[in-house]
């Protein structure tokens, strides 16, 4: 999708350096995004699924609207409790001005998916899509903050918001303090028009309110990669250390806490090596297991068939040549070693992208059923999926 593409290019050249966790950015006219997430794709979702609060929520004026206002309860054969919305009711309570929030559309819609996929290649971190829509210049929240970066794309519309920055640097959900609401004026105040994008750093308080007519935006909110995330998952890794797994001398003398206290010094010194950022980021997004998904009805291994469309559903995925020049995959906690002749089939899976079975035999020279049973490895574990269409 090029509006994805488009969006995705833009938080490259200097932003990372520059904005990342720092600042706002603003992009105006990036791309038509009208066509990422449409009315009826809204309709179709909340028609078919059952989104209990707080996956799908009214707020006016800073007030959650109660699941009453706009359902009713549904008692199924098998005694199981839902809440069916009614839509005349919904009207009236959108209509008289709250906001509707839908939580992680990215789970409910291909192309919102398609966009958290290809950001969280790009952040190398985990991305959860919500949906907003507005139909009046009320504030749905009021002036917060949230404790994750956020990209917003305005579909259609346009949204006002007032930034104030941030009160406390870099908050956390779990912290040992909360940030003091902002005084005085907001730092900026812009208006998010059809085809803007814009970027806020976690912990940077804003308001936001439709400016004429009714609005409907996605913002992407970015899973934070933290020094707490680093040094948690260092402490892990020096459990192989006799030093760390040695009872604190609390009952020693001075002399023997100082040396207990000076070996576990060097050695935590040691692991924050000047590669350890990369060397944790790499090994967290291979962890990750991603966006499993079946590749029904072939349970049974994935045929030769060039027409399917293979792509990776972990996208921490990541790869390297080692010394002898085979291919090495990290993917959703598991490692696979290939051939070498197996690096385009792996380069092309890593660019994120959906493939055929087909173009991946050509590129790399190997006999579809070669790559047929290469994928079978990793559909069976649940970090790639084959289907009929892309």
């Amino acid at each position: 999708m090029t509006a994805i593409s488009s969006a995705v290019r833009s938080l490259g050249g200097d932003f990372p350096a520059e904005a990342f966790g720092r600042t706002y950015r603003l992009w105006p006219h990036v791309d038509d995004f009208s066509y990422v997430f449409t009315w009826d794709d809204l309709n179709e979702i909340i028609a078919r699924h059952r989104l209990e609060p707080p996956r799908l929520r009214l707020f006016n004026d800073g007030t959650q609207v109660p699941q009453h206002a706009y359902s009713h309860s549904v008692v199924s054969k098998r005694h199981t409790v839902w809440h069916r919305i009614e839509p005349n009711n919904l009207h009236h309570q959108l209509n008289d001005g709250a906001s509707l929030v839908l939580d992680a559309v990215d789970a409910l819609h291909p192309g919102v998916e398609d966009l958290a996929a290809a950001l969280e290649r790009h952040f190398r971190t985990d991305v959860q899509v919500n949906l907003y829509a507005s139909w009046t210049s009320k504030e749905g929240f009021g002036v917060h903050w949230d404790d994750h970066d956020v990209v917003v794309l305005q579909l259609e519309g346009a949204k006002r918001w007032k930034i104030y920055g941030a009160t406390r640097t870099d908050p956390l959900r779990v912290d040992i303090e909360a940030p003091e609401p902002p005084t005085g004026d907001p730092v900026a105040e812009i208006v998010l028009r059809s085809g803007d994008m814009l970027y806020l750093p976690r912990g940077w308080w804003h308001a936001v309110a439709a400016t004429e007519g009714r609005s409907l935006h996605l913002t992407c909110g970015l899973k934070p990669t933290t020094g707490a995330d680093l040094l948690s998952w260092l402490s892990d890794r020096l459990r192989v250390s006799d030093t760390v797994r040695a009872n604190l001398p609390y009952f020693a003398s001075p002399d023997e806490r100082a040396a207990y206290l000076e070996a576990l010094r060097k050695e935590l010194t040691e692991a924050l090596h000047d590669g350890v950022i990369e060397e944790f980021v790499n090994a967290r997004g291979s962890m990750d297991p991603g966006r499993p998904m079946p590749s029904l009805p072939f349970v049974d291994g994935i045929p030769a068939d060039e027409s399917l469309f293979v792509r990776l559903t972990a996208a921490g995925a990541w790869y390297e040549v080692d010394g002898d020049g085979h291919v090495v995959l990290s993917a959703g906690g598991q490692e696979w070693t290939f051939a070498a002749p197996a690096l385009d089939v792996i380069k092309l899976l890593t660019e994120g992208s959906a493939s055929t079975l087909g173009r991946l035999a050509v590129s790399s020279g190997l006999p579809a059923d070669q790559v047929a049973a290469l994928v079978s490895e990793l559909v069976a574990a649940d970090v790639a999926a084959v289907s009929r269409r892309r």
